[in-house]
């Protein structure tokens, strides 16, 4: 039950913040430097995988064995920092290293986010699941 309670609390941080990020600032930003490539709306099935995966193998190698052990809330942190980095910096650098209009100001906001946008949803999500699970 706690890794239900897990699941459902890092993805709806991850996908509130997501939300709120991508239509404020990276939307701008990729139309600023992407304009007419960027397709009017987004394919929510591909973006639903997306998002599901992710937070899974967040959880797979970082929330649920924190868990477990009663890991202290920095090194999951610095762990999903870790994780987020890696991830959105293979998509960032690859398409900053491959698309021609791809700008060094999309990678520098994106992999930020990314990195952030992990840990902070890695930890917040711990702390709500073990604030629930804890009677």
């Amino acid at each position: 039950m706690s890794l239900i309670v897990l699941y459902v609390a890092t993805a709806a941080i991850f996908l509130v913040a997501d939300a709120v990020m991508l239509s404020s600032v990276m939307k701008p930003l990729f139309e600023r430097h992407l304009g007419d490539e960027l397709r009017d709306g987004i394919r929510y099935v591909p973006a639903t995988v997306f998002y599901m995966f992710y937070v899974g193998v967040v959880l797979y190698f970082v929330s649920a064995p924190a868990l477990r052990e009663g890991t202290a809330l920095l090194p999951v942190a610095l762990n999903a920092a870790l994780l987020g980095a890696f991830a959105y910096g293979t998509y960032e650098f690859t398409s900053y290293a491959v698309m021609a209009r791809w700008h060094a100001s999309m990678v520098a906001a994106d992999f930020a986010w990314g990195t952030l946008l992990t840990a902070g949803s890695a930890v917040i999500g711990l702390a709500i699941t073990r604030a629930l699970t804890a009677a």
